[in-house]
C-alpha cells in the first residue's frame, strides 16, 4: 500500500461510499459535572458527493436505535421518550449548508435535525489522506471531524441542570471509498 499526500480537493468526482467497517460516530457528555459518559451509534449513513470543482455535498443520517454506551439499561432509558424518543424520531440527520471546499483542514457548517427540531452545527474537519486498500485495490479517503451540539436545542432530555451537560461533543472518523470508474 502506498500513502498519498494528495489533497482533499483532488478527490475523484462522484459519490464516495461509506466504509462503515472503518468509520465511527461517537459522543461525549458530562454527567453530574464530574465525569464524562462516552458512547456512539452503530448504524449511520453518509452522503459525500465530490463535484468537478473539488467541492463536496455532505450529509449524514444516524439511526438512533443504535445508540450504545455499553450499558444496556442506560441505553434503553436514553432511547425512550424522556430523551431520544426513538419510536417517534428514529433518525438524526446532518446536512451541510452548501457545497464544501475540501482542504487539509476545513469547517463544515450545517444543520442537525431530530424530528421537528433543528440546530446549527459546525464541524472542524481534518483530512486524513488517500490510501489504496490492498485487498481490493480500492482507494479510500479518510476524515476526522469534531463538533458540539446542544441536546436541548434538539429536544433531548430537557434542561436537567447539574445532571447532564447541554453540550454533547461529537467525534467522527469517516472512511470513504472512491467511486468506480
Amino acid at each position: 500500500m502506498t500513502s498519498s499526500s494528495q489533497t482533499a480537493s483532488a478527490l475523484k468526482t462522484g459519490p464516495w461510499a461509506l466504509d462503515a467497517a472503518h468509520s465511527s460516530v461517537a459522543f461525549t457528555i458530562r454527567h453530574l459535572g464530574i465525569s464524562k459518559v462516552r458512547g456512539g451509534f452503530n448504524r449511520f449513513e453518509t452522503e459525500f458527493l465530490v463535484d468537478d470543482k473539488g467541492e463536496a455535498t455532505i450529509g449524514a443520517t444516524i439511526y438512533l436505535d443504535s445508540f450504545d454506551t455499553g450499558n444496556a439499561d442506560r441505553d434503553a432509558h436514553i432511547r425512550n421518550a424522556d430523551f431520544l424518543d426513538v419510536e417517534n424520531r428514529p433518525t438524526l440527520t446532518f446536512r451541510a449548508n452548501g457545497p464544501v471546499a475540501l482542504a487539509e483542514s476545513f469547517e463544515v457548517e450545517g444543520t442537525a435535525t431530530l424530528g421537528s427540531a433543528s440546530t446549527p452545527v459546525t464541524l472542524d474537519v481534518e483530512w486524513g489522506g488517500v490510501q489504496e486498500f490492498g485487498p481490493t485495490g480500492d482507494r479510500h479517503a479518510g476524515f476526522s471531524a469534531t463538533g458540539t451540539v446542544k441536546r436541548t436545542e434538539l429536544g433531548v432530555g430537557g434542561p436537567m441542570p447539574g445532571m447532564l451537560s447541554d453540550a454533547v461533543k461529537i467525534e467522527l472518523e469517516i472512511q470513504l471509498v472512491e467511486p468506480a470508474s
